[in-house]
């Protein structure tokens, strides 16, 4: 604390409670180490596919996904700050192996019921955003059963039909010369304007069924474009059904929500800081299901240090864990201090610092080896575009 904080300032120190957990034999500790160091980056990559995914859900809401991802109910650094060890979920009377093989099967779980939950969430979404692909974009190919209305056309003659037209904004002086004559039989004064976007507009005409291909054909010579639609209430009906139905199916995953104004932890934080909370199930899961895996995580990290530490130090069990937050821009000092601290417990690492620590989210080789044993946590779970 001395070197590290009081004399310079490179970090803000707690300790890291770690329980008298059963030691094993050697062997054990030597396969176990290799086993935790997998299942660490298995469960990191876990909380961080929760987080983005709960981003994902949330879309607009994204500047409020941080504020609900939290560990026991509170934010990520306090937890791992006041880390206690959960006793009733890894009772520390069981093996180093089983308490693993306890939260490895925990993890597991979450990362399948993500999978399916995910699946299930995409294709509902993917559904949706099909059809309102559908309902925008140009008139050439959007769904136009949202613009055109019953007095649009003549329906239910067995001479007649209406079709629409879409016709250039340049040239609709020349359609209004030209449709009657395009081919034979297209009833005169029958077109209308029922509507326009940036580029074009979509115009109705008459004719005798007769003549449909003639028509299509000499329209497409003079480029404009006849759309394939013919009026069916019915189906216009069902795909409106269809588009409100997976909106309203979407919404419940996660859009009801409450928003309340929480006092800061003294200490932590000097200003009022709102809460939001969303209820959807989905996104309810995700919340449970993220702060579930965080706190495997941060246990897992507490069983590595207590292999490593053991192996490193030997037995009886005399060492402390500290969790240390750096200043960014002081990594390398730190690095620096910290080594003249402890090189004194292996010499092989006296000359083993980073020079490129200072570099602000560089994920550490590896092959890093210090004198102590280190562990790295990443708070920084979401990766915003």
């Amino acid at each position: 604390m001395v070197a590290t904080t009081r004399n310079n300032n490179l970090s803000t120190n707690n300790k890291f409670n770690i329980p008298d957990l059963k030691v094993g034999t050697l062997d054990v500790l030597v396969g176990l180490s290799d086993d935790l160091a997998k299942l660490d980056s298995f469960i990191e990559g876990v909380v961080k596919k929760v987080s983005q995914y709960m981003a994902d859900v949330l879309e607009d809401s994204r500047d409020k996904v941080q504020e609900n991802l939290l560990a026991n109910g509170v934010d990520l650094v306090t937890y791992i700050t006041r880390f206690q060890w959960d006793m009733a979920k890894y009772p520390i009377k069981q093996s180093l192996k089983n308490i693993s093989d306890i939260i490895s099967k925990q993890v597991s779980q979450i990362d399948n019921d993500l999978k399916a939950r995910a699946s299930a969430y995409n294709n509902l979404k993917g559904n949706l955003q099909n059809l309102e692909r559908k309902n925008a974009g140009s008139l050439l190919t959007r769904s136009l059963a949202d613009i055109v209305k019953k007095e649009d056309f003549v329906i239910d003659s067995e001479y007649l039909i209406t079709m629409l037209v879409v016709v250039p904004k340049t040239s609709y002086v020349d359609w209004q010369k030209t449709y009657e004559t395009l081919s034979e039989m297209v009833v005169p004064r029958s077109t209308n304007l029922l509507f326009e976007d940036h580029d074009s507009g979509l115009f109705s005409v008459t004719l005798f069924r007769k003549a449909i291909d003639d028509f299509r054909h000499k329209a497409r010579e003079n480029k404009y474009t006849v759309r394939d639609f013919q009026y069916n209430e019915q189906e216009m009906n069902a795909d409106k059904e269809e588009m409100t139905r997976l909106s309203t199916d979407k919404k419940k995953q996660f859009v009801s929500h409450m928003t309340r104004n929480v006092m800061p932890d003294q200490g932590i934080c000097d200003r009022n800081v709102t809460l939001t909370s969303y209820t959807g199930p989905l996104v309810r899961w995700l919340k449970v299901n993220f702060s579930e895996a965080f706190i495997a995580w941060i246990h897992i990290k507490a069983l590595r240090v207590f292999v490593e530490s053991v192996l490193r130090y030997g037995l009886p069990v005399n060492f402390q864990a500290m969790l240390l937050q750096p200043n960014k821009k002081n990594m390398k000092k730190l690095r620096e201090v910290l080594n003249d601290l402890y090189k004194h417990l292996d010499s092989s690492a006296a000359a083993v610092i980073d020079s490129a620590m200072d570099i602000p989210g560089l994920n550490l080789s590896q092959q890093e080896y210090y004198p102590y044993v280190y562990y790295k946590i990443d708070c920084n779970l979401l990766d915003f575009k």
